[in-house]
């Protein structure tokens, strides 16, 4: 039987819930990046740049007990931009994919993929895009074996 305070709820960022404190997530979350060297805007941004990533999207929270501890922006595709291949009418994308380190390599991260995935196809997407440091091998090896 599994511990109820250990369940992961999936919901939307509500007007309740603290831009600050999602913005400290993003920052404890993507600390290990920034201490490689990489920077990341979710390794620094400020509560107003947090709101602007947000505003074009859905932001979607992983929650156990009453703490976020996880976090995906989802853009459809008629709000997807940055590249060519991202302005695609078929493209969604993701951002500010983050989790609480304490709460890592416990499938959350996967939870919040899937959700964004879900989105997509309710959407019509066909494909979901995300940009990523080229030096980040381990992340882009997770995002392959999520595909």
């Amino acid at each position: 039987m599994s511990n109820t305070s250990d369940t992961v709820f999936l919901r939307p960022l509500a007007d309740s819930d603290s831009l600050e404190e999602l913005t400290d997530l993003l920052h404890r979350s993507y600390k290990a990046l920034a201490d490689m060297g990489l920077r990341y805007m979710a390794t620094h941004q400020d509560i107003g740049i947090t709101r602007r990533r947000i505003s074009d999207g859905t932001c979607w929270v992983a929650v156990i007990g009453e703490q976020i501890v996880g976090t995906i922006t989802y853009h459809n595709p008629a709000h997807t931009k940055g590249s060519p291949f991202m302005e695609h009418p078929e493209v969604a994308h993701i951002s500010q994919l983050g989790v609480e380190p304490d709460f890592q390599r416990r499938g959350i991260a996967t939870q919040l993929m899937n959700q964004a995935e879900k989105q997509a196809r309710d959407d019509g997407a066909s494909e979901i895009a995300l940009d990523t440091a080229e030096s980040a091998g381990h992340l882009i090896d997770w995002y392959k074996r999520a595909c």
